[in-house]
């Protein structure tokens, strides 16, 4: 079978991982003079380069691959290195990275950690029980990145510091895809939806899933869900703009009805009805609203919303423009 590429054999030994979001693998051509390696995007080409050698896909790692950490907090807390996913066990370490991680590289203080993992069920001890959590936790670390040479996690005078990156820590990543989106989102929209289809894929659920923490862990998981319903309403922006409307409703009207009293997915949604043809479904979902706010909260609608229902009366032409910013946004 000289001069065949044996591609039945190479699929049993098929291994990608993943290094800063590339897939790749490692490929051996045949004579040791053609060994490659490299992202699976090239793997054709390198291929044809080399059709009458045979073709093996290895999964070994350098030390430097398998080191590569990030963290997750778009849901329940991960960790992940090259190799993997790696497990934080127990709720109090878990709880411990968390506050780390949201403090955005500064020191907290330990008697902000005590407080984030105990509450008011602190030991009698607790000064020494939040530094024997801490040495586990560093030594965890350690054990992830056996070629580090300084530890991430450090003591300071204020208190103690987690060094992370911006692009090991996936809420950190969501929100410069979404600050990207906003600088593009009037000249293209289209390009700006996408980028905001990325970001909001990141969210597997609640921030910190069923390990909410203490106040800071609580008031960092609103600040991100607010930042995640602006870069929903965003999204819609950029579609409608995108003159997408019939394509959202279905997303529009599910936003809507999980955030009743969110005035910006009512406007978006009656603005997306009317340009389907459906105006009076457009003019019910106002008024449903206008009532909801007047019994739940005792207010008005906003001048923004009844800006949208005076423009869907009298047809005003900007509605059917699909760079209507001025509309979505009135003075």
């Amino acid at each position: 079978m000289a001069g065949a590429t044996y591609a039945t054999a190479a699929l049993s030994k098929i291994g990608i991982r993943r290094l800063r979001g590339e897939a790749c693998v490692s490929i051996i051509f045949g004579h040791p003079r053609d060994w490659w390696a490299g992202p699976v995007s090239r793997l054709h080409t390198n291929q044809s380069q080399h059709e009458t050698t045979s073709v093996f896909i290895t999964t070994e790692y350098t030390a430097r691959e398998r080191d590569v950490l990030s963290f997750s907090i778009l849901g329940a807390l991960e960790v992940h290195t090259g190799t993997g996913q790696v497990e934080i066990p127990g709720d109090l370490q878990r709880t411990l990275v968390q506050v780390l991680l949201v403090s955005e590289g500064q020191a907290v203080s330990g008697e902000t950690l005590i407080d984030e993992m105990w509450g008011e069920s602190a030991p009698a001890n607790r000064v020494n029980a939040l530094q024997a959590h801490i040495s586990r936790l560093r030594r965890r670390l350690r054990s992830m990145e056996p070629e580090r040479s300084a530890s991430r996690l450090t003591m300071h005078p204020s208190g103690y510091r987690l060094a992370v990156d911006e692009d090991e820590l996936d809420a950190a990543q969501f929100l410069r895809k979404v600050r990207r989106a906003e600088a593009v989102v009037s000249a293209r929209p289209a390009e700006a939806a996408d980028l905001l289809r990325s970001a909001l894929s990141m969210w597997r659920g609640p921030v910190f899933g069923s390990l909410p923490g203490g106040s800071v862990c609580r008031l960092t998981s609103a600040l991100y869900e607010e930042h995640r319903l602006r870069a929903r309403e965003l999204l819609f922006d950029a579609e409608l703009s995108a003159g997408h409307h019939a394509n959202i409703l279905a997303e529009l009207y599910d936003a809507h009805v999980s955030n009743l009293l969110r005035e910006r997915f009512c406007e978006q949604l009656m603005i997306a009805l009317y340009r389907s043809g459906r105006q009076a479904d457009a003019l019910d979902t106002y008024r449903r609203m206008w009532q909801r706010l007047s019994e739940e909260i005792g207010v008005l609608p906003s001048p923004s919303l009844r800006s949208v229902e005076h423009a869907i009366l009298s047809h005003d032409p900007s509605l059917t423009l699909t760079s209507g910013e001025a509309l979505f946004r009135p003075a």
